[in-house]
């Protein structure tokens, strides 16, 4: 998690850098372009103040002459001069070019070598023909600037002055902006990495608590919880669904040790049972004439240990991913028939009265057959199991829409109201073990996956006596129904005749 943080943190600092980076150099730029602009501005202005001065000036050509008229002139260019050191001339309204070109020449003789006679000349007949001009140009191998500003009075031009300057000595000065921008960015990335630095751990706390929930969960501890109500929208779902997750891995892992401990129960107590008669006998503690009655108990155990086993196995089958259905259409009312007939035995030796109240007959269903036979035998079973001698079972069948609801009711003992949320759980009677029908407490759970597989719903409804349970199935036509009894009606007679012929 250090790593991560670290990471994000280097990556989001270089790009706050980069970006720091590229908008100084902008600002630079842009301020670097203002400020020039601003000192041609002024010049501008000098320059047009300059040539107003001059205008008021009669006679005399020598530009830094002594005089009380010339004397505020003279101060002026002398000020343009020692700041930009430029060459100045004037044009005043009788055609007389004044300019400081020995001034500028005993200062700096390689800039006024180099400049041009003819860019002058044209530079001031533009000016004087009423044109403001502004332009950067090659002087010698140096660029410059030349500002040119036109005198009006009276509506006419009555004059002109030109300043000409390297543009070194307009762009010079500019270390301040430097130092400016470099202060302003190195205090941008400052507040920028301790603003990124509080974001990134804020974002990483939570996924710092879910790693450590992660890692005890994958050590066994599921109890583990994070907050879900920090963080962003994605960071809280990841975190509500954590939550769940844990809940749920929670619930299985309880579901699983209830069943193993179930399971030990269960198997422990016909072993035992068995280990103790067999003990017994071979050790003598149990008389001879004793073992046939003992032996009996030893197969009863051993019968009920092999139900449990097979139920269990049954179960572990039915929840495989891979386990599948094979769906035929059949005649659930017949289904019903046949259960009733293979339990006769049982119904007889306790007097039960058995009905069936079928709403239509035969009653086509799709579903896997052997599947829901199982279902039908064990929900008649139970019934058989927990309802007193001369009680009664009633099998119903009811279509509604697409499906088929199949009711098993009795008016036994029925379920106690704080155990019906229970009754299809793995080893419900586990803790009732050595009561009445001595069940596993498997088999509704196998019905339960059973309807599950088939997409259809299992229930215990409420009765005033005894107990119901209700299952649906896919309705289908009847006229399919007919003419697969049909088919099995002439199989049946075309295999007596060929017993008959043999």
């Amino acid at each position: 998690m250090n790593g991560m943080f670290t990471r994000i943190m280097a990556v989001m600092l270089i790009a706050i850098l980069l970006l720091t980076a590229a908008l100084s150099l902008m600002s630079y730029f842009t301020l670097r372009s203002q400020r020039i602009d601003a000192r041609l501005d002024y010049l501008s202005g000098e320059a047009e103040d300059i040539a107003t001065l001059a205008a008021d000036l009669t006679g005399n050509a020598s530009f830094f002459s002594f005089g009380s008229s010339r004397e505020y002139l003279n101060l002026k260019a002398q000020k343009v001069y020692d700041e930009f050191g430029a060459y100045i001339a004037v044009v005043d309204p009788w055609g007389n070019l004044m300019d400081n070109m020995r001034t500028a020449y005993s200062e700096d003789p390689d800039f006024v070598a180099s400049l041009s006679n003819e860019e002058i000349i044209g530079a001031l007949k533009r000016v004087l023909a009423g044109e403001t001009i502004r332009v950067q140009s090659t002087v010698g191998s140096a660029p410059a600037f030349t500002v040119g500003v036109p005198v009006y009075r009276y509506g006419a031009v009555t004059g002109a002055a030109l300043i000409q300057t390297k543009a070194q000595r307009i762009a010079s000065g500019m270390e301040d902006l430097i130092w400016r921008i470099c202060l302003t960015a190195a205090a941008v990335l400052l507040l920028s990495g301790v603003a990124v630095s509080l974001y990134v751990r804020s974002v990483m706390k939570p996924l710092g608590a879910l790693t450590r929930a992660a890692e005890s969960m994958a050590g066994g501890d599921f109890t583990a919880r994070v907050d879900d109500t920090k963080g962003d929208r994605q960071l809280r779902q990841l975190s509500g669904a954590f939550n769940t997750m844990s809940a749920r891995l929670r619930d299985v892992e309880n579901s699983r040790r209830e069943f193993v401990a179930n399971v030990s129960h269960e198997l422990r107590s016909p072993i035992t049972s068995i280990k103790g008669f067999a003990e017994g006998m071979a050790d003598g503690t149990i008389p001879a004439e004793e073992h046939p009655k003992y032996l009996r108990l030893v197969s009863e155990e051993s019968n009920r240990l092999s139900s449990l086993v097979g139920d269990l196995l049954e179960l572990s089958r039915l929840e495989r991913e891979g386990a599948s259905l094979e769906y035929t259409v059949f005649d659930i009312n017949e289904m019903l028939r046949r259960a009733i007939i293979r339990r006769v035995n049982d119904l007889d030796a306790k007097q039960l009265e058995v009905d069936c109240d079928f709403q239509t007959d035969p009653c086509p269903v799709r579903a896997d057959e052997n599947r829901i036979e199982q279902v039908v035998i064990n929900l008649l079973d139970n019934a058989v199991k927990f309802t007193g001698e001369k009680g009664r079972i009633v099998l119903s069948t009811a279509a509604e829409g697409n499906t088929v609801s199949v009711t098993v009711r009795d008016n036994g003992i029925g379920i106690p109201q704080e155990d019906r949320e229970k009754v299809f759980d793995r080893f419900f009677t586990a803790d009732r073990a050595h009561t009445a029908g001595k069940g596993t407490g498997l088999g509704l759970s196998i019905c339960r996956r059973i309807m599950e597989m088939h997409g259809q719903s299992i229930r215990l409804l409420d009765t005033k006596e005894g107990a119901a349970f209700c299952f649906t199935l896919e309705k289908t036509d009847r006229e399919e129904c007919d003419r697969i009894r049909k088919g099995l009606d002439t199989a049946a007679e075309e295999s007596g005749s060929r017993s008959s012929e043999g």
